[in-house]
C-alpha cells in the first residue's frame, strides 16, 4: 500500500541552503510532513545510516561526493538496510548521455533545473510508488526466509534463498511466452551463473557459501523491475525472466548494468566482504519468431552462458 504524503520521509541533500529551504517549503505546502535535510552527501548517507528515508532528493554537483556517487551508496546501504530507497537527481546537464548515466548508476528519475515544482510532486508520487513495491518485495522475502522449515515443504520455492525454483521458473516462462504470442511484446530469459563459485565453498565453507548465494539473490532482486523474475535453478545458477510489452524499447543490454553491479560491489559475509563477479546469457522471443518451448529458451540461454564463460567469464553474452 502506498504511504500518504504526511507518512512518506523524504531527505532533501543540497550544498546550498537556500535550495533546501525553498524545497523544503516547496513539500511541505504539498503535503509533505516528514521532510529532512543534509548538506553534503557523507551527511546524508549518516542521516540514512541512522533513519532510513523513502525518497531522496540530491543534487547531481556536489562537492567531494556527487549526487551519482551518493546514488551508489545507497543502494549498497538499502541491501544491509533490506529495504529500497527512491533517488531523484537534480541537474541542468543536457542529452540523452547524463540520463543513461544516471539511471545506470541506481538512479530512478531525474529533473533538470531551474525545477518545476508541479513536475517535483509528480515525481515524487511516482517513485514513491516503486520504493513502496521494492520494499514491501523485501520485507516478504524476508518474512518467507525466516519460517525454512515451510519454504521446504513448497515445491516452487528455494529454501535458502527464498526465491522461486527450476519448476516455478518453467511454469512462469510458460505464462510470459503464451502472453509474448497473445499481446505481443517479448520475453527473455538471462541465465545468471557465479563464476568460481566452487572455490568460495572450498576456502571458507558451504556456511559462507550459503551466505554468498543468499547475498547474490538479493543482489539480483535489488537489480530488477518488481514485475521481473528471479529464480534460483540450481547450485550457484540462476535465472532471470523478463517480459516487455514494447519490443523498441527492449534490449538484451539490460543485463549489463546487472552484471556491473555484481561485479562493482562485494557481497557482505561472516567472513568479511567477498568480491564476487557473474557470467550471464540471455535468449529472447518475441512474436515474429518461430514458436518456441520453455525449454528451448532456456537452452538458448544456457548455450550464451556457455560462450560466456569460455570467453573469461565475468561478461554479458545475448
Amino acid at each position: 500500500m502506498l504511504m500518504t504524503k504526511q507518512d512518506l520521509d523524504i531527505l532533501i541533500v543540497d550544498d546550498t541552503e537556500i535550495v533546501r529551504k525553498s524545497l523544503t517549503s516547496v513539500l511541505s505546502r504539498a503535503g509533505y510532513g516528514k521532510l529532512r535535510y543534509a548538506a553534503t552527501a557523507p551527511q546524508a548517507l549518516e542521516q540514512l545510516g541512522r533513519q532510513p528515508a523513502d525518497v531522496v532528493l540530491a543534487d547531481w554537483i556536489m562537492p567531494g561526493m556527487d549526487g551519482l556517487e551518493l546514488a551508489e551508496s545507497i543502494r549498497q546501504l538499502d541491501e544491509s538496510q533490506q529495504r529500497y530507497s527512491a533517488i531523484i537527481l537534480f541537474t541542468s546537464k543536457e542529452g540523452i548521455e547524463p540520463l543513461e548515466e544516471a539511471f545506470s548508476r541506481g538512479v530512478d528519475d531525474y529533473l533538470r533545473k531551474p525545477i518545476n515544482e508541479r513536475e517535483l510532486i509528480a515525481r515524487i508520487q511516482g517513485v514513491a510508488r516503486v520504493a513502496t513495491l521494492h520494499t514491501t518485495a523485501l520485507r516478504t522475502v524476508n518474512v518467507l526466509r525466516r519460517d525454512n522449515q515451510r519454504l521446504h515443504e513448497l515445491a516452487t520455492t528455494d529454501p535458502l534463498t527464498g526465491l522461486g525454483n527450476r519448476r516455478f521458473m518453467q511454469a512462469h516462462l510458460e505464462s510470459l511466452l503464451n502472453e509474448t504470442v497473445a499481446r505481443g511484446g517479448v520475453a527473455s530469459c538471462a541465465m545468471v551463473d557465479i563464476d568460481h563459485f566452487k572455490l568460495v565453498n572450498d576456502r571458507y565453507g558451504h556456511p559462507v557459501g550459503d551466505e554468498v548465494l543468499c547475498g547474490f539473490a538479493q543482489r539480483l532482486r535489488w537489480s530488477v523491475r518488481p514485475t521481473d523474475v528471479v529464480t534460483r535453478v540450481g547450485g550457484e545458477e540462476f535465472a532471470i525472466l523478463t517480459y516487455h510489452p514494447d519490443p523498441a524499447k527492449f534490449t538484451p543490454l539490460l543485463f549489463e548494468r546487472i552484471r556491473r553491479s555484481i561485479s562493482q560491489n562485494p557481497i557482505k559475509t561472516s567472513e568479511g566482504d567477498m568480491p564476487v563477479t557473474a557470467s550471464i546469457g540471455v535468449a529472447s522471443y518475441s512474436k515474429n519468431d518461430l514458436l518456441i518451448s520453455p525449454d528451448e529458451l532456456v537452452k538458448k540461454a544456457d548455450h550464451c552462458l556457455y560462450q560466456a564463460k569460455q570467453q573469461g567469464r565475468n561478461r554479458l553474452i545475448c
